[in-house]
């Protein structure tokens, strides 16, 4: 009770410091949408260094799905399309990368053909073939890549590689021809969001000799601008200039501007904060902590950019476990959570806000509805969070015959999320149940809580979007395809499956092909559905604070991938 008496004291301290010190910062809006300006040689040269607490995991472009390493994917690995580089809005365009020019459709918006580019090489001096494309989208399957039963599960045949994942094959799916250099992609139904689909980095394409498991720390080559050339995930990870590199389209894979790239692990957030203030680090990843903001706010504020998020932090309630496998236990845990205390840990209003819808503010099938605040039900929204309901809360779980069972809440061991782990303790101890925080390694945290044989009951994670369709929220991380039982890469990580809602996604995405505003209100009927269930409970909506270092410059963000790493001038 003292420990919980003394976090709320301090949050409301926190966010005095944040507003008064954070007023001056910069705020890179993504207002101003342009083009990427021209490279620069001149300015090319030295060495960009990077700092976080813990690496993300296995660097295998197949199987990583953390904002932390596709900030990287972007400047090495390419797929056929990519999303552009640039400002604003123009980072949420699609356009051709391996392929000379975006795919001629055909079959009703079920047949995409793609010319792929020649002379381009992988950083090992291979040449890139039609058939190191083929047998990328099939890797997607054999190693069972985190979205291969959402994303790419209306290739032609995926249904037989989602069954038998070691043999797969696209023969009738992704056909190629090597004697006119194209590539035909045929899905079974049309899907607006297909594009951005094959965009994202696990559509990039590998040699066809990548290994058909998890590569882990094994290097692949790459195509891009940089190439890995060492990954160590308790020390480091080392990117230069891949010597066969060439650039082919400015707006996709444009020339970086380091002639190395080296990212520290195992750095507390309040020494990253430390190095880059004294020039020893450009880039600081992990939350700025709280003691520190008021400090940057004032001393550093022309170093500091603050920008708007497509995500969420939210807690995925594992529905085949108790007391999550009860419906009024989830709700309960959604009228219970104090989101503005949440949002005080995470650093004050200037940095997020609360919501309790699934889709986020100002996104594709987005609707004003809370059915988890004082007042509200699911089936009689209101228009917006107002406060916590304890008491009907409480009576929920006692509704719900759960209370008094254990419950662990599995979080990352860094300073925000064990603090949003203490604060959840405290609340769910507060409506009945015996909780614990389980702190574990940034590093593993995120395949944990997807792997149901770990048992996780509730943890804290957060999601940021892979591109800008409802689908990429609602069929992705609660799509019955999304859920792989004893699996590192289960996305869904409530285990939520509901057949007639994904009856419901599966018509918004073929709808979404030809009337997108009919698409998109399906998509919000769909979010509020799924919030009467309560598989999630959705804390709030974050924005971006990037603090670098005096002698960084060109500083520019992607609303698709967050800060551009290539473009950074460090010389």
């Amino acid at each position: 009770m003292q420990r919980r008496s003394f976090i709320i004291k301090s949050l409301v301290t926190t966010t005095a410091l944040l507003i008064s010190g954070l007023v001056g910062a910069s705020s890179s809006s993504a207002a101003g949408a342009a083009a990427l300006a021209p490279y620069d040689a001149k300015k090319a040269g030295g060495t960009l260094t990077l700092v976080a607490q813990a690496a993300a995991g296995s660097l295998d472009p197949k199987i990583n799905y953390t904002a932390e390493f596709w900030q990287l994917y972007q400047a090495s690995y390419d797929g056929l399309l990519s999303f552009s580089y640039g400002t604003g809005a123009t980072t949420f365009n699609v356009v051709p990368d391996l392929a000379e020019a975006l795919p001629d459709v055909s079959n009703g918006g079920k047949t995409f053909t793609f010319k792929l580019r020649k002379g381009i090489k992988f950083s090992d001096g291979k040449p890139v073939t039609v058939a190191d494309v083929k047998a990328s989208f099939e890797r997607i399957f054999k190693v069972s890549s985190p979205t291969a039963g959402s994303f790419y599960n209306g290739i032609v045949g995926a249904d037989v590689c989602l069954k038998t994942p070691a043999t797969c094959k696209l023969d009738k799916g992704v056909v190629v021809d090597a004697a006119t250099n194209t590539v035909v992609i045929n899905i079974i139904a049309p899907d607006d969001a297909i594009l951005s689909k094959l965009a994202v980095p696990h559509a990039v394409i590998n040699p066809a000799s990548a290994p058909s498991k998890d590569a882990g720390t094994t290097i692949i080559p790459s195509t891009g601008a940089y190439m890995f050339k060492s990954y160590d995930p308790n020390k480091s990870l080392v990117m230069v200039r891949n010597p066969y590199f060439k650039e082919w389209n400015h707006d996709s894979q444009p020339q970086g501007y380091p002639d190395q790239i080296v990212y520290k692990f195992g750095i507390t957030p309040t020494a990253q904060v430390t190095a880059v203030e004294n020039n020893q680090a450009n880039w600081a990843y992990d939350p700025i902590p709280a003691d520190r903001l008021n400090e940057i706010g004032t001393k550093y504020a022309s170093q500091v950019h603050i920008n708007p998020l497509t995500a969420m932090w939210y807690l995925p309630m594992n529905v085949n476990l108790a007391p999550f496998d009860n419906v009024k236990a989830r709700q309960a845990v959604n009228y219970a959570i104090d989101r503005a205390a949440m949002v005080k840990i995470f650093g004050g209003t200037q940095l997020a806000a609360p919501v309790c819808s699934f889709l986020p503010p100002n996104f594709p099938g987005h609707v004003d509805y809370c059915g988890y605040t004082k007042g509200a039900t699911p089936a009689k929204p209101a228009k917006a969070w107002a406060g916590a309901d304890l008491e009907l809360a409480k009576k929920l779980v006692k509704e719900s015959g759960t209370a008094g069972q254990a419950v662990g809440i599995v979080v990352s061991d860094d300073d925000v999320n064990k603090q949003m782990g203490v604060y959840l303790q405290s609340v769910l101890n507060s409506i009945g149940y015996k909780a614990t925080v389980k702190p574990i390694s940034g590093n593993i945290q995120f395949t944990y809580i997807q792997n149901s044989k770990n048992k996780v009951q509730i943890s804290v994670t957060q999601w940021y979007q892979d591109y800008p369709a409802a689908s990429d929220f609602l069929d992705v991380l609660l799509g019955c395809a999304s859920f792989t039982p004893n699996s590192d890469s289960s996305i869904n990580m409530a285990g939520y499956c509901n057949k007639k809602l994904d009856a419901k996604m599966a018509k918004a995405k073929a709808l979404g092909a030809t009337d997108p505003v009919a698409a998109n209100k399906l998509w919000g009927e769909i979010d509020q559905e799924v919030m009467a269930d309560a598989p999630v409970a959705v804390a709030f909506t974050p924005k971006q604070l990037d603090f670098i270092s005096s002698g960084t410059k060109n500083y520019l963000f992607s609303l698709q991938y967050k800060m551009f790493v290539s473009q950074l001038i460090v010389k």
